[in-house]
Parts: C-alpha cells; sequence; structure tokens
C-alpha cells in the first residue's frame, strides 16, 4: 500500500516565507512543491524556511527539485539580492540523504525553534492533479539536476533518467497530432 504524500503548510511574510513539510515527501508532493516555491519567488519572497520537523523521508524525486530550489536560490540573481534557503529540523536520514547525493552544500541547516517574523499570515497550498506524463517530466528533470550537481550520482540514476527519457519520448510519438 502506497503512503500519502507530504502535507505543505505555508506562513508568508515581506520577502519571507517557511514552508512546513510534514510527512512523506515523494515524487507526487514534489509537483507542488516545485509550484508553491516558484509562485512564491514570483511574489518577491528571498528568504525561504522549509521546516522539516515532522518531515519522515524524501524520495529521490523530491530531493532533486528541492536540489533544484537550492541551485536556484544560490546563484545572485540579476537584482544582485541575496537568498537564502534554510533547512530546519531535517532528521538525521534526510541530512544523509543530502550529505550522500552530494547536495547538502546548497542549504544551510539550523535546528530548534523557528522564529518567525512578525506580519507573517497562513495560506493555503493549492495541490496539482499532474498527468502521468508531467509526473515522469519532474522525475527526469529532479534526477538529471542530481546528476549534474554531483557526477558520481550519475551511477545512481543513469538507468532510471534513460528509461524516463525513452517512455517520455514514446509516449509523445503515440500521441495524435493536434
Amino acid at each position: 500500500m502506497s503512503k500519502p504524500s507530504a502535507k505543505m503548510f505555508v506562513s508568508v511574510g515581506e520577502k519571507f516565507a517557511c514552508v512546513k513539510i510534514t510527512g512523506q515527501a515523494n515524487f507526487t508532493s514534489s509537483i507542488d512543491f516545485k509550484t508553491l516555491v516558484n509562485e512564491l519567488l514570483q511574489r518577491g519572497c528571498t528568504d525561504f524556511v522549509l521546516d522539516l520537523t515532522d518531515c519522515l523521508l524524501m524520495d529521490s524525486t523530491f530531493l532533486g527539485v528541492l536540489a533544484g530550489f537550492g541551485l536556484k536560490m544560490s546563484g545572485l540573481p540579476a537584482d544582485n539580492v541575496k537568498r537564502r534557503l534554510e533547512l530546519f529540523n531535517p532528521n538525521p536520514r534526510i541530512a544523509e540523504l543530502l550529505e550522500n547525493l552530494g547536495v547538502l552544500h546548497l542549504f544551510e541547516l539550523a535546528e530548534g525553534e523557528i522564529r518567525l517574523p512578525e506580519k507573517v499570515e497562513s495560506c493555503g497550498c493549492a495541490t496539482a492533479s499532474p498527468t502521468r506524463d508531467e509526473v515522469k517530466r519532474t522525475c527526469l528533470e529532479a534526477h538529471r539536476t542530481l546528476m549534474e550537481i554531483n557526477p558520481e550520482n550519475v551511477s545512481r540514476f543513469k538507468e532510471l533518467t534513460q528509461f524516463l527519457a525513452e517512455d517520455l519520448k514514446k509516449r509523445n510519438a503515440a500521441k495524435p497530432p493536434v
């Protein structure tokens, strides 16, 4: 029996966002996470805290999407605004996965109690109903990101990415033209 995807709770302030992730962050929740953080970036958030206190585990797709967000946050944007991405209270298993995949350097880690700035409001997090192809594309992109960041990941994910790329190519070739 499959376990339910992670739930996300969001608090937003001026240029600040705290995303609490509970449960198991997997390939399904990675699409919601990616959509959410991109929307928050569009709204002008530059300071992100991911509360992982109640996050039990992350699969490789979610870790790849998270690493991609870490890369995006670590690059200096054209407006020269400093960006911050902090992972709060990751359990030892998640920290170990980040280390083993060679992506831990993309994040600040912190433990303890989160102190939210004043004037923070909670907002909802919409959940997507992605198509099978959207899920496969997200999985492919996430694993390619992990391989680009750390060449040691190529041996881990090469066969998976080849399978996903070929499957998407076949599925797209089989679709009738619109």
